[in-house]
Formats: structure tokens, sequence, C-alpha cells
């Protein structure tokens, strides 16, 4: 039997999975747990539900616990179906319930589980929610490890909810971190790997959140509650998200060929963003590039951008035989991304994109962003439309940066 009890009024009404567990094409040897935690205040509030495999059996307990119709509200801090895939069973009998979510999940939980006419609380970065006798502050961390994550801070309780945060992926009947039969550090920190490094800008945005809270306890989506020592777990993040600048030594190479200016622009946007990542950047504009300097970069270089704009379907001046030639050398363990600017239908950045494909860099374009880091805000092959001067830079610099993380994160 499970100790339950978080704090006054404050239970887990989880679910221990103690299969070996298929998850993000991974295998889960320790198994997991689905936690989900009820505030039984005066107007009772569930924080997260369980897998939707178990949603019938989540409810069914929960019938056993507490009158649904009292529910006053649901908060769903990440949309991924191990913690809302009970929400559709459970607002079948929760009538009164109402969704405390960000937009994003709005959108997401709609198409997911057609939940249109279901009611909803949008709340935002800092908003508060009284539950009665207890209250609840709300933080938006993006990307953690989805775009409309959110976490929950109980601030009576000083009970950090931040869903996969802080997780762990092992089975367990005691719950508590304290009470764990062996340490759970390296499991703790395989979780990060995993799951949170991809991640690693946006970690350090969510530290720099909660840094002013007084957390006493820490209540995840996975694994065990971290009831002691809640402040050596955020300091782990802190040093796991942490990078020694001094002891990275990585280059990038942008070459490209402009028509009207556009692409150079673009060109300069993303070194921006890269040197902001503390990636050297070397800019080689092929009206005036040496084909030995552009070889002796490539070849100091972690990554190679390629740049042209769009002239009747095809790439501009001797770019073709430029790329050509740098195929010829040993590009291996090296990044390579396309861009460009275009007018109609941009083919000369679809080809330089091509031809990084048959070469033995490591293509990064839109499915390797995804499939790497689950994310798909950053389009790849970077294709801009003109040049908005108002809007276009901060887009290139900030892809700039994403690519300087994965640039970096080739170094682990």
């Amino acid at each position: 039997m499970i100790n339950n009890k978080l704090a006054e009024k404050t239970y887990w009404i989880g679910k221990v999975d103690d299969r070996k567990v298929p998850f993000h094409r991974l295998i889960l040897e320790k198994g997991t747990t689905y936690n989900s935690y009820l505030l039984n205040t005066e107007k009772p509030t569930i924080i997260d539900t369980v897998d939707i495999m178990y949603g019938r059996e989540f409810v069914k307990n929960l019938e056993g616990i507490i009158d649904l119709n009292k529910i006053q509200y649901v908060v769903i801090n990440h949309v991924e179906p191990d913690h809302a895939g009970a929400l559709p069973i459970l607002l079948n009998k929760a009538k009164n319930a109402i969704i405390v979510t960000t937009e994003k999940a709005r959108e997401l939980l709609n198409g997911m589980f057609k939940l249109n006419k279901k009611k909803y609380l949008i709340v935002k970065d800092g908003d508060t929610l009284d539950i009665g006798e207890k209250t609840l502050k709300f933080f938006k961390t993006p990307y953690l490890h989805t775009e409309e994550t959110m976490i929950t801070y109980c601030i009576e309780d000083k009970i950090l909810y931040p869903c996969d945060i802080f997780s762990t992926h092992i089975a367990n009947n005691e719950l508590f971190n304290n009470l764990a039969k062996e340490d759970i550090t390296e499991d703790f920190k395989v979780y990060y790997k995993l799951i949170m490094s991809p991640h690693r800008t946006y970690v350090r945005n969510m530290l720099n959140k909660i840094k002013k809270l007084d957390v006493n306890m820490i209540a995840p989506s996975h694994g065990y509650v971290l009831r002691t020592d809640a402040k050596k777990y955020i300091d782990l993040y802190d040093e796991m998200s942490t990078v020694d600048f001094n002891k990275i030594d990585k280059k990038a190479l942008i070459l490209f060929s402009s028509m009207t200016g556009n692409t150079g622009k673009i060109a300069k946007s993303l070194a921006e963003g890269l040197n902001s990542t503390h990636i050297k950047t070397e800019i080689f504009n092929i009206k005036s590039a040496n084909i030995d300097d552009l070889k002796e970069s490539a070849l100091k270089s972690d990554a190679i951008l390629i740049g042209s704009s769009t002239k009747y379907g095809d790439m501009i001046g001797n770019l073709e035989d430029i790329i050509k030639d740098l195929m010829t050398l040993d590009l291996s363990n090296k990044l390579g991304i396309a861009f460009g600017s275009f007018g109609w239908s941009g083919e000369a950045i679809e080809i330089i994109n091509d031809y990084i494909k048959q070469s033995n860099m490591t293509l990064v374009d839109t499915s390797f962003i995804v499939k790497s880091t689950g994310a798909n805000h950053l389009k790849l092959p970077l294709k801009i439309n003109y040049f908005n001067e108002d809007t276009s830079p901060k887009s290139c610099v900030d892809a700039g940066k994403e690519i300087g993380e994965l640039i970096l994160k080739q170094s682990n």
C-alpha cells in the first residue's frame, strides 16, 4: 500500500507501471510511474492524469476517493498521452471540472481529444489560482519537453509540480525518494540526458523562473516524488545544463552566394546566433572567396552552412562547383545545413540540401531536428521569402542559436 499523502489535503493518485515500457523509441527497463495528484481543498483540483491506457482504472479509483462532480479544476501541465491521456474519461464524469492549462495546450487537447466544448481556464506566466486553502502559481516552460508545457507551484505547501521535469523512470511503490531502496541519482541524470538535454537553453530559462521559489518538495510526473533534498536535484539540473564555454572550441563555416543581398543578410544573422552560443564562425561570400581558404575552413569546422538565393530555379554564381569541390573532402562528423532567400519557390535551397544529403555530412533538416529534440518550431532548410527587415533577422538569429546548440551537443 502506497503512503500517498504529500501534504495536508494533497495526495498522489497515480499509476505504477512495472512493465518494460516502450517510451520515445526506448524501452524503460525499470518501468515507470504516471504521477497524478489530488488537492482535496474547497475547490478540489487534479494536477495531471495518467497514461491513456490506464484511464478507466484511474477514474474508477478516483471515484472511491471523491465525488467526481465536486472536482473544480484539472490542471494539465503537458498534453502527451502519458499525462493527459485519462482526461477525456475523467471529464465525462467530472462534469463541473474546468481545464487549467496554456493556450497552446488547449489547441493540442482540442485536436487530440476533441474537447472544444469543455470549459478552459487559460493561464499565462505568473498567473495564480485560488483553489480554497491553497494557491497555485503557473509558469510556462516551453520545450521541456514540448511547446505547450507549463509547471505548477503550490505556494502554501511549497511543492513544485513540474510534470516531466525532474522525473525518473522507475516503477516503485515507495513514492518518496527518501524511501527508495537504492540511490536514484544516476536514473535522474539519465532521464535528464535522454529527455531534457536537447533543450538545454529552455532548462536554463526554467531554472531562472523557479530560482526565487521556496521549493521544499518536487512532485514530478514520473518516478519518485522528491520529498527530501529538492535543492540537490535543482542543482543537478543547473550543473548538467551549464556549458563551460572556456572548454568549448567549436567552429562553423557559412558560405553563400547572394543576388540582391538578402541571402547575405541571412548569413550574417545566422552567424550572430551561432556566435551567441560561443561557436566561432567564418563567413565566405563566394564572389570573393578563395577555394583553398574555404577548404581549410571546412575541414576545421564542426558545421557547414551553405546558402544561395534562387534564379530561374537554380543556384547562382559558381556555388555549385564549389560545393562539388568541397564534397571531395572528408566531411564526416560535421553538420550540414542549407539556407537562402527566395521569391517564388526557392529551388536552389533544396538543391543544396540534396548535395548535403548525398555527402558524408550529417544533414540537419526539420526531420533531424524533430527526431533528435522532439521540437518542430525550427524549419530547415532555412528558407526566407525575400527578407523582411522587421521579422527575418530575429528568426535567422534564433535559427543560428538552435544550430549552435546542436553543435554544442555534438561535443557531449
